[in-house]
């Protein structure tokens, strides 16, 4: 007579012992002498599903890491170990690259040591970014020749290589490249921009030429906008301000425009001023983090007093304030207000606020114990430079 439950049993033997599954409706009862050692519950789960999950999984990682041990190029291996690579970090950084067959990890370290890199460089260069050991001679060459173009010397793209490799080797697309540096210099950005470009955000040469286009033509559309009747100047201000521009979509920089001309009440002769000066730095930040942060800043103002008209002065001759978020500008202000400095002096001294909040107490205590009397005195010196700020309190003291 059959009992009131009814069991299935299927026993595998494939590689994992003696393994025997009994799946009562909804229960499922496992045994087995090699992987378990014990029986385990599962709640709704059928042996066939159960099967394939198990197999699936002890095959896959059991294969997957002899494939990955034995697909690596030990030829290649040996030769970046022997050149000084940090072979680890490099694998961390582009795994593929370790699989590859025909590198030129040799052609890249005799090319580079012909431009003047050292083998330390060179091997640094690969430690971070190992898909530099893909690039060809002859394209090497060519992209070499191209920034030679924007670069005065070859020691110059040393240095930016030695920076960030990537900028250099992210892209192979040379034709590009030469595109978007024929398009740049013919919309009148300058050598100087270029560069600045190049070093500072080197993804733009990687852009298509086309999302070049958009935003620059976009750009000249704001000039002309705005009444201004030399969009070549201001597309060149811009840039040189904010070389990060053309990474970013052009409905970002549109939003960024208009909340600045609708929050500060800016007309068009203001705003030109502003776009072209310290608010450029502003126009590539995300939206949401621009609002977010100065919602708080005229919430923390209001909450110690300041009027509207105090909180857009104080934005407005320094808007990298928008930069530090909540909690950063909170606790500085309220580090500040703690050691008796006003509200209205850091409003008309908004740079004190790039200051770390360690460095604002110790030149505090420092200027205290100097004399120096803060809640009277000009506290601009809080965000001088290190070697600045030793020379005036050496003078406080031997005062």
């Amino acid at each position: 007579m059959q009992g009131p439950l009814s069991l299935r049993q299927t026993s595998i033997p494939k590689g994992l012992g003696y393994l025997t599954m009994m799946a009562p409706r909804n229960f499922l009862c496992m045994r087995s002498n090699f992987l378990f050692g014990s029986r385990c519950w599962m709640i709704r789960f059928s042996a066939k599903v159960l099967l394939k999950l198990v197999s699936f999984r002890l095959y896959s990682v059991k294969c997957g890491n002899a494939d990955s041990e034995s697909s690596e190029n030990e030829e290649l291996l040996n030769n970046l170990l022997k050149m000084g690579v940090d072979v680890d970090k490099a694998k961390k950084r582009q795994p593929g690259v370790f699989n590859r067959m025909g590198t030129k990890e040799q052609d890249l370290k005799m090319f580079l040591l012909s431009k003047g890199a050292s083998k330390e460089v060179i091997a640094s260069i690969i430690s971070r970014y190992p898909r530099a050991i893909t690039r060809t001679p002859e394209s090497l060459s060519e992209r070499w020749d191209l920034w030679r173009r924007i670069m005065t010397s070859d020691l110059e793209i040393i240095n930016i290589l030695e920076r960030s490799p990537e900028s250099f080797f992210r892209s192979k697309n040379n034709l590009n490249l030469e595109n978007n540096i024929n398009f740049l210099y013919s919309v009148g950005l300058t050598h100087k921009c270029l560069c600045r470009l190049l070093t500072s955000a080197p993804r733009t040469f990687s852009n298509s030429l086309d999302l070049n286009k958009q935003m620059i033509e976009f750009l000249q559309e704001v000039c002309l906008s705005l009444g201004h009747n030399k969009p070549r100047d201001f597309v060149g201000k811009i840039i040189f301000k904010n070389p990060f521009i053309l990474i970013q979509s052009t409905k970002r920089v549109k939003t960024n425009i208009e909340f600045l001309q609708s929050t500060f009440n800016l007309n068009n002769e203001q705003l030109l001023i502003l776009l072209c000066g310290p608010g450029a730095k502003i126009l590539d930040l995300s939206n949401d983090y621009v609002n977010r942060n100065y919602t708080n800043i005229k919430e923390k103002l209001f909450s110690l007093g300041c009027t509207e008209e105090d909180i857009h002065r104080f934005i407005l001759s320094y808007p990298d304030m928008v930069f530090l978020g909540e909690k950063k500008f909170n606790d500085k202000i309220d580090c500040l207000i703690e050691e008796k400095i006003g509200i209205s002096q850091i409003i008309e001294n908004p740079r004190i606020l790039d200051s770390s909040i360690s460095t604002l107490k110790s030149r505090i205590k420092e200027l205290v114990n100097a004399g120096y009397n803060l809640s009277t005195s000009n506290i601009t010196l809080l965000s001088w430079s290190q070697k600045r700020y030793k020379a005036k309190l050496k003078k406080l003291n031997t005062e």
